[in-house]
């Protein structure tokens, strides 16, 4: 059944106990944390941040801790935000408002059809932005490390049903709160990238090697870079 045909839910908390989701604490969300930073450091200029969906609050503290002005979004004010609102919506912010805007396992949580009108907004509000996604499937990894000139290789595999679609307006994936997943048709790497390029240029794309599950993508508004 394709999107059409089927009613588009709106955006909403996650479908969890959110009160004791926001008390755990992963070893995940540490290294998360830490290539957020690394990505950002390595945008020029970038102070001021937007951060949407920032759950348990590391990143946010991290940030400010090196030195950026941090402002949250969410649309749970169970994470008590600074403001409380969708990422397809952000008309409560100016153009250019801010140097980059950050979203972590967010996209993924929204129906297809916000896709699109999230990264415009994306792509309105801020020069930069990073996008970490969810990998579809169970995963394996296969890593070297030789212990001189920094060389760390990792190779990757996962499984899941290539041939399967998401119909984008279901959630069924994460236990019910995610409606695609990076991998599955229509949502492969190539994809994605296509569909980031009609607002941003795509400068990095890669595959987590700490945290796997996680497929990460740091760009640049073409609004601001052309």
């Amino acid at each position: 059944m394709d999107q059409s045909s089927k009613k588009v839910p709106l955006p909403g908390p996650m479908p969890v106990d959110r009160e004791a989701w926001a008390r755990q604490l992963h070893l995940s969300t540490f290294v998360n944390t830490y290539y957020q930073y690394q990505d950002l450091m390595k945008l020029p200029g970038v102070k001021k941040l937007l951060v949407v969906g920032s759950g348990h609050g590391l990143d946010v503290l991290v940030f400010k801790w090196r030195g950026f002005q941090v402002e949250t979004l969410d649309i749970d004010p169970t994470f008590r935000p600074d403001h409380v609102g969708s990422l397809h919506d952000l008309s409560a912010f100016g153009d250019g408002q801010f140097d980059g805007i950050v979203a972590s396992h967010v996209l993924e949580h929204l129906a297809v059809p916000y896709l699109d009108r999230c990264l415009e907004e994306m792509a309105r509000v801020a020069r930069f932005a990073l996008v970490y996604l969810p990998v579809a499937g169970r995963h394996g990894q296969i890593r070297l490390n030789l212990g001189f000139k920094g060389i760390d290789l990792s190779w990757e595999w996962d499984l899941f049903n290539w041939f399967h679609r998401p119909d984008g307006v279901t959630p069924r994936y994460q236990g019910g709160q995610h409606f695609w997943e990076l991998g599955y048709c229509g949502f492969r790497e190539r994809d994605l990238i296509a569909r980031f390029s009609q607002y941003f240029h795509v400068l990095a794309s890669y595959r987590n090697p700490d945290w796997i599950w996680s497929h990460n993508f740091r760009l640049a508004s073409k609004r601001y870079h052309p």
